[in-house]
């Protein structure tokens, strides 16, 4: 009995030491070096994030996760919806899946790099080498420098970018859940006369409400830890610092190990708050 009761351990064994080693014992150092002065020499005890909270640019780059918080899940959670919703009336259904899809198959700078020349902005008396300006001209109005117009302008551009990207991958999740519903509910509403917006808003939309609660949360994590769009688009300039950024450069930049550790902390605090609420609003189920 005893030798039974230890086999279980020895199967979780080597999970259980990936995770200690490249979870635990990484969170443990991160902490550990939060609370050091740049060098990791000198314990300053909670001066790092003093820094980061007293910091005029951690403000700024607060508002802007907060922004990307807000409008990033509600762009990509609403338009993976009614996408996925479409999806399935048309006849060529995987080819238009395919297509909104494909952004996620290209590496995140990518898109960056692909947006920031679509963004691309030059004086009026040269020719636009950017989409979006060339077609601003040819409809006679002056180009515009889309990615300076600080604060909104340019974050809502490269959240755009984001949305661009992710779209896909709701739309996919969301696709698979609504192809999950009984059909015997749908088929019942449709014989009592219900019509195509009341069968999504009364049927379709409450049963896909637990999925809309996982993809909205896994979007708001997604957006809080946004550093590669911001990072070969702007790197943060014009007011559009996001905290994952500025970690980068207290890092590498200013090699302060202790700041940039604290910064790490923070949104590690962060993500496990959302988290959290997506796990603790989970109803339990019984039996």
């Amino acid at each position: 009995m005893k030798t039974r009761g230890f086999v279980p351990w020895l199967y979780i064994l080597p999970a259980s030491i990936l995770i200690l080693f490249f979870l635990v014992y990484p969170t443990v150092r991160t902490l550990w070096l939060s609370c050091l002065d740049h060098r990791s020499v000198h314990a300053v005890g909670i001066d790092n994030y003093r820094f980061v909270f007293a910091s005029e640019t951690t403000r700024v780059a607060v508002r802007n996760n907060l922004l990307w918080m807000i409008v990033f899940p509600l762009l990509t959670v609403s338009l993976g919806l009614v996408l996925a919703v479409l999806a399935d009336k048309v006849s060529y259904e995987r080819a238009f899946k395919a297509v909104i899809f494909l952004p996620m198959a290209i590496s995140f700078v990518g898109p960056g790099v692909i947006w920031r020349f679509v963004y691309a902005f030059r004086p009026m008396e040269v020719s636009q080498v950017g989409l979006l300006n060339a077609l601003v001209v040819a409809c006679g109005w002056p180009p515009q420098d889309w990615l300076s117009k600080a604060p909104w302008v340019n974050n809502l551009c490269l959240i755009f970018i984001g949305v661009w990207i992710w779209t896909g991958f709701c739309m996919t999740v969301f696709s698979a859940a609504y192809k999950g519903l009984p059909a015997e509910i749908m088929e019942a509403a449709r014989m009592d006369g219900a019509g195509g917006w009341q069968l999504f808003w009364q049927i379709t939309l409450p049963l896909l409400r637990p999925t809309i609660g996982v993809v909205t949360i896994t979007m708001a994590v997604f957006a809080l830890k946004v550093f590669d769009i911001i990072y070969v688009t702007t790197n943060g300039l014009f007011d559009t610092e996001v905290l994952a950024n500025r970690m980068y450069k207290e890092m590498f930049l200013y090699n302060n190990m202790g700041r940039a550790s604290a910064i790490a902390t923070l949104l590690l605090v962060a993500s496990v708050l959302i988290l959290g609420v997506n796990m603790f609003r989970q109803p339990t189920k019984e039996g």
